[in-house]
């Protein structure tokens, strides 16, 4: 082609721009496209993203002791329901308010081991009948890990703290002992463990999730005291 005719098609395309004709420069590449045509995610949108990650991983932290007293209660409900139920309410709020909104609650460990519907005569089993250790079966003892991990990507660490008994089968991993006591100690553990990792879940996290992770984490501690020490006598 002559230089006549590169002149005739760069007067064509500037007049074409000047129209607003689209896909004349279909290909190029713009700023902030990475060369790849897919644009990148504002700081505010990674931001954003980050965020919703955090709240994610905490609610699963707080789905695992909420999954605890769920399958104490079922395996205890004579003896431990009273003194449970209340605390069970809390940790299930703390879930629902981490959990980003419009999203669902994570499923907790213990599906089928609720409050409403316990094992029949779970309570009742005598030490030496549900595991050669003395504890009775968790609802998920023996099945492995339930799906994927309740934790992953940055962060990671902190909610794996509180995760760890889950990822071999339920906040009771080797099930729920057969003495209330016994279980009572292991869920004061389990909170205590969870105010540790929400607590850790505070640095870097933007404001208002550190203020509801600092709340929750308290509550935790809370939690801990009163299921140990704090309530006996």
């Amino acid at each position: 082609m002559g230089r006549s005719g590169l002149t005739r098609r760069r007067a064509l395309v500037t007049a074409a721009m000047a129209a607003g004709v689209p896909g004349v420069l279909a290909g190029c590449t713009g700023p902030g496209t990475g060369g790849g045509g897919a644009a990148r995610p504002s700081a505010a949108e990674a931001a954003r993203r980050a965020e919703l990650a955090l709240l994610r991983r905490s609610a699963a932290v707080s789905g695992v002791l909420l999954a605890g007293y769920d399958e104490a209660l079922a395996a205890h409900p004579a003896a431990l329901g009273t003194r449970l139920a209340p605390l069970r309410e809390a940790a299930a709020r703390h879930v629902a308010a981490l959990t980003p909104p419009g999203e669902r609650a994570p499923a907790t460990a213990s599906t089928g081991a609720r409050t409403g519907s316990p094992d029949p005569g779970a309570g009742s089993r005598a030490p030496g009948t549900g595991s050669p250790d003395g504890r009775t079966a968790g609802p998920d003892a023996g099945a492995g890990p339930p799906g994927a991990g309740t934790a992953s990507g940055a962060g990671a660490g902190a909610a794996g703290v509180a995760a760890s008994g889950a990822s071999a089968g339920g906040a009771f991993p080797r099930g729920v002992p057969a003495e209330p006591g016994a279980a009572l100690a292991e869920l004061a553990a389990l909170a205590s463990r969870t105010a540790a990792a929400h607590t850790a879940a505070l640095v870097g996290a933007p404001p208002e999730s550190a203020r509801l992770l600092a709340s929750v984490a308290a509550a935790g501690a809370a939690q801990a005291y009163l299921l140990g020490e704090g309530g006996r006598g």
